[in-house]
């Protein structure tokens, strides 16, 4: 086992750091001044006004002083970063536009799918250029949202909905994780591929693979290719899940606890729960939450087990140094975040208040997921997700997928049949457009 390791800052508490900062920033007003992309028909210009025009300038060159701020830290060039940062941004802009259009808006697929999209097209199509790979940092960009997102997980909004979603995340995510692992194992993959593929399929998709690569400390291109096809999946899912809820006639509790358990990406989430109602909606976006929770359990779990079991030495004692090496740093912050804002902000200034500031770091999540989905997009080769493995990681994800397709529909039947109190509890701030 290696010992204690070098007190430089990586990109996990540089995730931490920002995401605190911006958090901060955010509960004391100073980013109330965050522009807004409305929805429009016809014109761009319904979208999007003049004077606002300005203000979506400073919020990239904020993100840009922001990150860039890590990417020196952490050894990048600050020059290079510029110029692809801004083209980066860019993407995410347009993709967030895109997804505000009616008739597009209207389909449910959301800004991330399209930031995405826009990036496929630019790898695929005439590759991404040399001076824009600098900017490509999907890690950095998902970690700072995750830390972002655990302001959003409120312990009182799941709790107000009873225990049955917890119930169905946990049981999802304990078995199909080791039946996705099993499958993939058996087919031959590498362990540390079985072991990200099944947390993102079980828990919550692009979040939950980053967490998971690094618990094992695995290879980034696995990575990278698990989070390739969870986005590819979730894309037909978000239409294809409400039809069949609708063509089967699922109750709208049931529907919505069925998509919140399978799609796994959150903004899809609410998107497809919105295709088939607002119950529906706010239904999947608690069961979303419940699984969101069980991320940092994951990782230290995972990150434990792969001390122990996978890497160990038989008869050595791994150290606490080394599993402390393998957690994914962020994960602590995503958990503070929730605990912040859950049992000391809610209590001190009051549930109004705290949902005024999630609204902005809500917007602001949203544009660090646009941004990494973006950088996906940039990074992947569509000839790759067949070759890689002679196309068994894609049968093995599939196969996984279907199952939690099952497993879920027979959970959400069982525990969603009865009313829930949801009007007992606020969602403006989650089912907010961002």
């Amino acid at each position: 086992m290696s010992g204690v390791r070098g007190l430089k800052i990586s990109e996990d508490w540089w995730a931490v750091i920002l995401g605190a900062t911006i958090l901060a920033a955010a509960s004391t007003r100073l980013a109330a001044w965050l522009p807004r992309i409305g929805g429009w028909s016809a014109s761009i210009g319904e979208a999007l006004s003049v004077p606002e025009a300005p203000y979506f300038a400073l919020l990239a060159a904020l993100l840009l002083a922001l990150t860039n701020a890590a990417v020196a830290g952490m050894g990048g060039n600050a020059r290079e970063y510029w110029a692809g940062f801004l083209f980066v941004f860019l993407l995410s802009f347009l993709g967030r536009l895109l997804s505000r259009q009616e008739l597009i808006h209207g389909w449910g697929i959301e800004y991330v799918i399209w930031a995405l999209i826009l990036g496929l097209l630019i790898n695929n199509a005439v590759g991404t250029p040399r001076w824009l790979k600098p900017a490509v940092r999907t890690e950095l960009f998902i970690k700072i949202g995750l830390v972002l997102l655990g302001a959003e997980i409120l312990f009182q909004t799941i709790l107000a909905a009873g225990t049955r979603g917890m119930v169905q995340a946990i049981a999802v995510v304990l078995v199909v994780w080791y039946f996705c692992y099993f499958i993939a194992s058996r087919m031959g993959l590498k362990k540390s591929l079985s072991a990200i593929m099944a947390t993102g399929v079980s828990i919550c998709g692009v979040s939950a693979a980053i967490a998971a690569g690094g618990a094992i400390k695995g290879d980034k291109k696995e990575v990278s290719y698990v989070i390739s096809l969870v986005l590819l999946v979730a894309v037909p899912m978000v239409v294809v899940m409400p039809f069949i809820a609708r063509a089967v006639g699922l109750p709208d509790a049931v529907a919505g606890a069925w998509i919140g358990g399978t799609i796994d990406t959150t903004p899809a989430v609410v998107a497809a729960g919105a295709l088939y109602s607002d119950e529906a909606m706010a239904i999947a976006s608690i069961v979303k939450m419940s699984q969101n929770i069980l991320i940092g359990i994951a990782a230290f779990i995972l990150a434990l087990y792969w001390t122990l079991r996978v890497e160990g030495n038989p008869g050595e004692k791994p150290s606490v140094a080394e599993i402390w090496y393998r957690f994914p740093k962020f994960i602590l912050g995503f958990i503070a975040a929730s605990i912040v804002f859950s049992l000391v902000l809610t209590p001190t200034i009051g549930g109004e208040a705290v949902a005024s500031i999630i609204k902005v770091t809500k917007d602001l999540r949203a544009w660090f997921f646009a941004m990494a989905f973006a950088c996906i997009g940039l990074e992947t080769k569509f000839m790759d997700l067949v070759k890689i493995g002679k196309g068994k990681p894609l049968l093995a994800f599939l196969i996984a997928q279907a199952f939690n397709i099952v497993l879920t529909f027979a959970l959400a039947s069982i525990l969603f049949g009865g009313p829930l109190p949801l009007q007992a509890i606020n969602f403006s701030w989650w089912l907010a457009d961002g």
